[in-house]
């Protein structure tokens, strides 16, 4: 009823999981990750306690193949209607898929990633995610390469029922809003007759919002720029001060009521709250 794939960023600072289903609100039931533990899915006649359990086991440094055994093992119910994926900090991934999913039923599994889907329209799905994932290696962000792998088995045909939901979680040490949650990106579709491409149009106003400016790329508050900014700020009814802490402080102001606050560098100004700034 869903395909999913859990995996580990190439530096192992993030850890996510990204899923998709012809299910309402599949992100409430598959994703699990903890940073610098690992992260899971748990789908098909979905065992919801293969979450912790995971992350327990993961915490302790059994390895993720070992980890799914356990899980396994454990389980009481109808496990060979299951399917699971596991990714830890090091090692390969694992996958299972219990005899009894519904075809297509399988899943795929390597160094720091592991695959898997059910009723699926075909192989293809599992495939293309996998060789996307794999070409993957130069986009910086886990998000956005999660996001990719999901896109590929979504267009390879993806669950064969159709389209519903689709969520993607990412976490890493520290990196979540203000510094003071591991939560990187928690964002979910729970009905949509795209969701996919409405996960992505999501993600993307999240960089925005979220994600802390690239150092390269800003300009100083002075000059030409300093006076942009300044006078378009006025018009927006937060006026500033001729000092340059004054400026900081009416940018700033702004910057919170239009959610761009983790973009605010002092004496600096990104250029994505630049754009944002003329368009308002």
């Amino acid at each position: 009823m869903t395909f999913s794939i859990v995996a580990r960023a190439a530096d192992g600072g993030a850890l996510g999981v990204a899923v998709a289903s012809k299910f309402l609100g599949v992100g409430a039931a598959v994703p699990a990750a903890l940073a610098d533990v690992g992260a899971v899915a748990t789908q098909s006649y979905a065992n919801l306690a293969y979450r912790p359990q995971a992350l327990a086991l993961l915490a302790t440094g059994v390895p993720a193949t070992e980890t799914v055994a356990g899980l396994i093992a454990a389980d009481a119910g109808p496990v060979d209607h299951r399917q699971v994926g596991v990714v830890g900090t090091t090692g390969a991934g694992a996958t299972f898929t219990g005899p009894a999913c519904h075809a297509w039923a399988g899943g795929a599994a390597g160094d720091g990633f592991a695959i898997q889907g059910n009723m699926l329209a075909g192989p293809q799905v599992v495939e293309q995610m996998r060789t996307t994932w794999l070409a993957g290696t130069a986009t910086g962000r886990l998000a956005y390469r999660l996001l990719d792998a999901l896109r590929a088995g979504d267009e390879a045909g993806g669950d064969r029922r159709g389209r519903q939901s689709a969520a993607l979680l990412v976490v890493a040490k520290g990196q979540g809003y203000g510094g003071t949650s591991d939560v990187l990106v928690d964002l979910r579709v729970d009905d949509h007759p795209e969701p996919v491409a409405e996960l992505a149009r999501l993600l993307a106003l999240h960089s925005l919002y979220f994600e802390r400016p690239d150092p390269a790329t800003l300009l100083d508050l002075d000059g030409a720029v300093g006076t942009e900014v300044r006078d378009r700020l006025a018009a927006l009814g937060h006026p500033a001060g001729p000092d340059p802490a004054a400026l900081d402080e009416a940018l700033a102001s702004w910057a919170g009521i239009a959610n761009l606050e983790e973009r605010i560098v002092a004496g600096r100004i990104d250029p994505l709250v630049l754009d944002q700034l003329r368009a308002a």
